[in-house]
């Protein structure tokens, strides 16, 4: 006969069970925004396949890539990705179109890795004002970095600023009297490099003795490198895009002109420009990485280089594998991934960026070491550091130390 206590127990012990299971249920609840469910995680891009930029249209590709590889290795906890990716021909009017297709007819949880300085600008507002993550954005403009004003709209790349900060820290140190050309393209992105050049010389941003500008839409940058020259610098700098920055490179070759000369990172690629240029004329020319150069025998037999190298071999074998942009495309990629795990089976929209704005010294095998990504709620830019290298033989050469390119350093 079982007495009242034990009646009176069991009964305790029975609703305590009950209001755990609840719990327990409540805890895992799947939450989902408008681009998730079960199944399917929604992501929309926007890359120049065609247009001025179209040498940029290999990130998508290999961004699509990792995809494919994920969902063959059974997608993120159990959900394939469903990746959209529109071409814009680098034209903000377009990009404005294609955003609102990705967002109100395709309905995507997020937009991903879109590419370029003035066509995220020309969309950002709406995609704040629709509350949608514009995460990891392909273009370094530190616009991207501001929380408090753009809280949908997180960068990935080291800002241009920062990068340009550095190449002023090292002329100030290597080549002290040396006088400077810049060519920038006449948008944000080149109007930003340049900001960051004259940031990081200060007081002595008046070695800068020439500046040109040019336009996309210029089929040629040559009759400005022309003039550049007519004011003897000793060292110049292109703050250009691909397409541009090979014919800058081949310029100064055929003028058998011997400036110190600079590249910026978004125009270092060995198969799109400096190949291109010629390598004879590309022999010398200086930038900055944060990513490993698939060229550089050092990264023989790295495991990083190797998982690259066998996504490439099986989902993009048409892609040159020393193209730095592929390479780009795979590590924003593999940041996504990366956010999207985290976020487990809560998949809203504000989740999302809680998850992509929590990373602490993140690693990947596509970074160069001691370079890692750290982001908080009041920090947008998840790296800030790079390291120089010069243009050796067939190949980028890395040299010094990885540095930062915050002003506070």
């Amino acid at each position: 006969m079982t007495s009242p206590i034990s009646r009176h127990a069991a009964t305790v012990l029975l609703g305590l069970s009950l209001a755990i299971a609840s719990g327990h249920a409540a805890f895992a609840q799947k939450k989902y925004d408008t681009g998730a469910t079960d199944t399917e995680i929604k992501i929309g891009n926007i890359v120049p396949y065609s247009g001025p930029a179209s040498a940029y249209g290999v990130v998508g590709k290999a961004m699509g890539a990792v995809f494919k590889k994920v969902n063959d290795d059974g997608g993120i906890n159990g959900r394939k990705i469903n990746f959209i990716s529109y071409d814009d021909a680098y034209s903000p009017p377009k990009a404005v179109e294609q955003a609102r297709k990705l967002i109100e007819s395709d309905e995507v949880l997020l937009l991903f890795g879109t590419l370029g300085t003035a066509s995220n600008t020309a969309i950002q507002k709406y995609v704040n004002g629709k509350k949608v993550p514009q995460l990891f954005v392909a273009t370094g403009a530190t616009k991207w970095n501001d929380p408090k004003n753009f809280p949908w709209t997180m960068g990935w790349l080291p800002s241009y600023q920062s990068e340009s900060r550095i190449y002023a820290k090292y002329l100030a140190k290597e080549k002290p009297a040396a006088k400077i050309a810049v060519l920038y393209q006449n948008d944000d992105m080149g109007k930003d490099y340049l900001k960051g050049l004259k940031d990081g010389f200060g007081s002595d941003a008046s070695r800068i003795v020439a500046e040109e500008s040019y336009e996309v839409a210029e089929p040629t940058v040559d009759n400005h490198v022309v003039r550049l020259k007519s004011a003897n610098p000793d060292v110049i700098i292109f703050f250009t895009t691909p397409k541009f920055g090979a014919q800058a490179i081949k310029k100064i070759g055929e003028m058998n002109w011997k400036p110190v000369t600079i590249v910026s990172n978004v125009s270092a690629s060995t198969a799109t420009v400096m190949r291109p240029a010629g390598l004879d004329n590309s022999q010398g020319v200086m930038s900055a990485a944060y990513a490993k150069d698939v060229s550089d025998p050092q990264w023989t037999g790295d495991a990083g280089i190797k998982a690259f190298d066998e996504l490439l071999a099986k989902y993009l074998p048409e892609v040159n594998r020393v193209d730095a942009s592929a390479m780009t495309g795979y590590n924003m990629a593999t940041t996504m991934i990366e956010v999207l795990r985290r976020c487990g089976d809560n998949l809203t929209r504000e989740n999302v960026m809680k998850q992509a704005a929590s990373l602490k010294q993140l690693a990947q095998g596509g970074l160069l070491p001691g370079i890692t990504l750290t982001t908080g709620p009041d920090d947008f830019q998840p790296i800030e550091q790079l390291q120089l290298m010069q243009f050796k033989g067939e190949r980028w050469q890395l040299f010094g130390d990885v540095i930062s390119g915050e002003l506070s350093n």
